[in-house]
């Protein structure tokens, strides 16, 4: 135990170096961690881990370079999960102050356009559209989805065949996973701008969300035709890489789930696999209160397959990109740590939904541990240890990708993920997350939201998980 716990330590030493980063300050004091800043005229540019985001330059105090933020590696994203940088819209700049100013929206401001707006006027209509798009932009970059999406529609009223104002509308649902919603308005974009790559760009994301990678692969390559672009070229790679494994793939449907698998795959395994979905579904949708709106893909691959397709670090079993892929090569039946698995990697299906793809990844990985039902037993007495000698990670330096760790980190991030939503589950009962999520869905920060619904920062929720650990298990 003590040889095994040193290894530990020193993978934790060494594991994680900082990388540089910038931060922007808004002038409510909301700070803002991103890779990299630019300033861009009236417009503050910034890159995430989920993408290229805008601001109104309006809105900011002041840019902090050269910080330093904790940030794993990301392995190769899927299409489905690569940054979409939002579809570009002419604006004015006098309208985008007016409507955002002094760190947050002018409603009196919104109000006073969309009453002109009531006359009919061309030119009226334009500016509210407009004001309520630099109001949604505003939103959208507290990463607040769900009142951006409404200002976004709003602003639609007034323009409703304004392609730029429909694949912005269309982008939104597309970050939310409502792929059916995405289409609706990308088809009334592609009637009014027939010719836009953007068009064709965001409804090869929509139907590669929606399981039909040939589609998207069509769309995309529809979209390259029209104009370059890296992003649609790193979505088609991969997208192609699906279709070609998947060409002669069987296909399977139940209420809730597309599930397709190699002649490699006994079909008595894949109809098991849809009842143990389903069953699963019914479980997870109760626990957590939602239920997603579109279809959930799930693939099953040789050993093989599955490594080309994913290029995951070997330690992982199952994978969780959008749709579920998941290798099972030598089984004719479904098994108990099969099923495990398929309810695990189905969680993952309900958060990055319910949340809009914003939970981090600790807090994602503990509640499908725990809803698989995995518990903090046999790791107790190192995660313990670990924190006592003040080498345990912060929940904030988790938050990022995995795929880059190192197996024995990983199997440490595993555990100490599992035991801070062990801890949250058994004080206070499965409400408590689905609050967290729901404050996630919204807009804010997870830590945010476990210090409004636990009052607890991470660092006094990593001190009650030690003590419950300790009072548990030791």
């Amino acid at each position: 135990m003590r040889a095994s716990l040193v290894a530990l330590i020193c993978w934790l030493a060494g594991s994680f170096s900082p990388a540089a980063a910038d931060t922007i300050v808004l002038k409510n004091g909301r700070r803002i961690v991103a890779l990299r800043v630019f300033e861009e005229g009236e417009k503050v540019r910034y890159e995430t881990p989920a993408g290229e985001l805008t601001l109104p330059k309006s809105i900011v105090d002041h840019i902090e370079k050269g910080g330093f933020v904790a940030m794993p590696e990301s392995h190769e994203a899927s299409a489905a999960s690569l940054g979409i940088t939002p579809p570009t819209m002419e604006a004015s700049a006098e309208i985008e102050k007016a409507a955002v100013h002094d760190g947050g929206i002018d409603r009196n401001y919104l109000a006073r356009v969309e009453g002109e707006a009531r006359s009919g006027d061309d030119a009226a209509n334009a500016k509210a559209a407009r004001a309520l798009h630099a109001a949604s932009q505003f939103e959208l970059g507290r990463g607040d989805m769900e009142h951006a999406l409404v200002d976004e529609r709003a602003g639609l009223k007034y323009t409703p065949d304004d392609p730029a104002l429909l694949m912005n509308v269309a982008y939104l649902h597309l970050r939310r996973s409502e792929y059916k919603a995405s289409l609706e308005y990308l088809e009334r974009a592609r009637r009014v701008a027939p010719d836009d790559p953007e068009v064709a760009k965001l409804e090869g994301w929509a139907y590669y969300g929606m399981n039909k990678p040939d589609r998207a692969v069509a769309e995309w390559k529809r979209a390259l035709a029209l104009a370059p672009d890296p992003e649609v070229q790193a979505a088609l790679a991969k997208a192609q890489r699906d279709n070609q494994e998947e060409a002669n793939y069987r296909e399977n449907e139940s209420s809730h789930f597309t599930l397709r698998y190699s002649g490699a795959a006994a079909p008595d395994l894949a109809k098991e696999m849809l009842r143990a979905l389903e069953m699963h579904f019914a479980a997870i949708e109760s626990e957590l209160n939602y239920t997603p709106p579109d279809s959930i893909g799930v693939i099953l691959y040789t050993q093989q397959a599955f490594a080309d397709i994913t290029r995951a670090p070997g330690w992982v079993g199952a994978l969780n990109d959008g749709r579920i892929r998941v290798p099972v090569q030598g089984l004719t039946s479904l098994t108990p740590e099969l099923s495990r698995v398929l309810k695990h990697e189905l969680t993952h299906s309900f958060i990055q939904q319910k949340t809009h793809s914003r939970a981090p990844v600790w807090l994602q990985e503990g509640i499908a541990q725990w809803m698989e039902g995995q518990r903090s037993r046999d790791n107790a007495t190192v995660l313990v240890k670990v924190y006592n000698e003040k080498q345990a990670i912060g929940l904030g330096q988790l938050e990022g990708s995995w795929m880059k760790l190192s197996g024995p980190l990983a199997g440490y991030a595993y555990a100490w993920a599992l035991a801070n939503v062990e801890c949250i589950v058994q004080t206070d009962g499965m409400g408590d997350l689905e609050r967290i999520l729901n404050h996630i869905a919204e807009g804010s920060s997870t830590e945010a939201a476990v210090q409004e619904v636990l009052r607890n920062s991470y660092d006094e929720l990593a001190q009650a998980t030690v003590t419950y650990l300790h009072k548990t298990y030791l």
